[in-house]
């Protein structure tokens, strides 16, 4: 291109005008700046901070191990977080976080559940009990104290939600509820055998492989003969 004076200046290609806005917005998105200002110009208070609104804290009042716990939460925590972070009942564990571990299982009005899979909000007022609230003072809960007689454990991180797991699986077979590999539905109480077992246990994992000391421990518990 030539100018007035009749000297050459270097063409802007469409390439370079574009290459010259994304490195801008790159800045921008690195640096945190805001894209654009108001229609007075400015920026508001807010945004040039980097900073919005905090979210409302919700009200939860959960009832654990017999004991209400009245806490203000983020709508967005679970159960497990809620239980961990802010009751300190701690041996509830943090397995996988995506429901397929079980390290996370409590009884919640009775019924086993995964706690990382649920908002604490969905449970307001509702009874929970952890592994913390299974024994009677110092007398364990029968099955802790089958886990501890048939060695239902090596490294102890899935013993906790084991544990609660096998106390819910076994008020299930209780109240007749069929299985998977229940043969005759016909039956009221299902016997517990080893299939049984390893059924209805089967999204609890022990990656210590001790699934024979736990099945054992849980025939035990449940009154069932070898």
């Amino acid at each position: 291109m030539t100018d007035e004076d009749g000297q050459t200046s270097p063409a802007v290609t469409r390439r370079q005008v574009l290459g010259t806005g994304s490195a801008v917005a790159g800045a921008l998105l690195i640096t945190g700046l805001p894209f654009a200002a108001n229609a007075a110009g400015t920026v508001p208070a807010n945004d040039a901070a980097g900073a919005s609104e905090p979210d409302a804290l919700a009200d939860v009042t959960l009832i654990i191990n017999g004991h209400p716990h009245q806490l203000k939460l983020d709508p967005r925590t679970t159960l497990l977080d809620a239980l961990r972070e802010h009751v300190a009942m701690t041996g509830t564990k943090k397995g996988c976080d995506h429901g397929q571990c079980g390290a996370c299982t409590v009884l919640l009005e009775g019924r086993r559940i995964n706690s990382c899979l649920t908002l604490a909000v969905m449970h307001d007022g509702q009874a929970i009990t952890t592994i913390e609230g299974l024994a009677n003072g110092e007398a364990l809960h029968p099955m802790q104290a089958a886990f501890v007689e048939h060695d239902g454990f090596q490294c102890g991180y899935c013993t906790s939600g084991q544990i609660c797991s096998a106390v819910g699986m076994l008020r299930e077979s209780q109240l007749g509820m069929p299985s998977y590999v229940t043969d005759d539905l016909s039956v009221a109480h299902p016997t517990l055998t080893d299939a049984e077992i390893r059924e209805r246990m089967s999204g609890n994992i022990c990656r210590c492989a001790a699934y024979p000391n736990i099945v054992a421990a849980i025939k035990q518990a449940g009154g069932v003969r070898a």
